[in-house]
């Protein structure tokens, strides 16, 4: 089963909460083991797997990821938006998520993340859930 996870982001750079829309996608499909494949299809943006319950969390990857791949540097790609192309791939484009009885596998802490690097945009999440036996 495949389908897709649309949202808007709201800023050049913010990793977006997504555990809920994927939760909702394995609910609305009844999908009740297997796995749960995330893919980004989008050079300039990622996802990952991290905390969830301190905000904070998240300003501090994204302060850490703005001091190592800065804004101005002397990138060469025309487009301007080369330190979005070197985030997106330090994270990663996909994320394999165990399904068991019909819940995403996480930590007591985990969330799933959407991260935007050059917005703000409207993006897309691929979603695959594959039953394995």
């Amino acid at each position: 089963m495949r389908t897709t996870i649309t949202l808007k982001t709201h800023a050049q750079t913010e990793m977006i909460d997504i555990t809920r829309q994927v939760q909702q996608t394995i609910d609305d499909h009844r999908f009740q083991e297997g796995l749960c494949m995330l893919y980004v299809p989008h050079t300039t943006a990622a996802v990952t797997i991290n905390e969830n319950a301190d905000p904070t969390v998240r300003e501090d990857l994204l302060m850490v990821l703005n001091r190592i791949v800065p804004w101005k540097a002397d990138y060469r790609h025309m487009e301007g938006n080369s330190p979005a192309h070197v985030k997106a791939s330090l994270i990663g484009a996909s994320a394999l998520i165990q399904v068991e009885d019909g819940r995403l596998v996480l930590g007591t802490w985990q969330g799933v993340f959407f991260c935007e690097f050059d917005g703000p945009r409207t993006r897309k999440i691929n979603v695959a859930l594959v039953s394995v036996q």
